[in-house]
């Protein structure tokens, strides 16, 4: 069974930074997209990030030019790092892999952003 791991989440004040990461296991990484997803108070769970195999990357517009995805393969690691981050960002994190009709999911790690 696939197994997703997180971790760095945290509690920073507005403007700071985290760096997430989620290390894979059971899976052929290299060959696997990876994803972060949020889940903020009073929302459903949102796309934040993607990352190809190829290392072709995506994001949600709300975290344009502050966040960064990335991976390494050799570790079977995906991180996200966070940059000036707003009260907004507060939330669940979830990693995901995209295995097509059977998506796996870490248990999330909690960000909060204080004001």
């Amino acid at each position: 069974q696939v197994q997703l791991v997180e971790s760095g989440g945290g509690v920073v004040q507005a403007g700071g930074s985290l760096r997430l990461s989620c290390t894979a296991s059971r899976i052929v990484f290299k060959r696997t997209a990876m994803a972060w997803y949020r889940q903020t108070p009073g929302k459903q769970r949102e796309f934040v990030a993607l990352i190809t195999s190829d290392g072709n990357t995506n994001y949600a517009q709300s975290v344009k030019g502050r966040f960064t995805i990335s991976r390494e393969n050799a570790e079977n690691t995906a991180y996200l790092q966070m940059n000036s981050l707003e009260p907004e960002d507060t939330g669940i994190y979830y990693c995901n892999a995209q295995l097509g009709p059977h998506p796996a999911w870490g248990q999330g790690t909690q960000v909060t952003v204080s004001s």
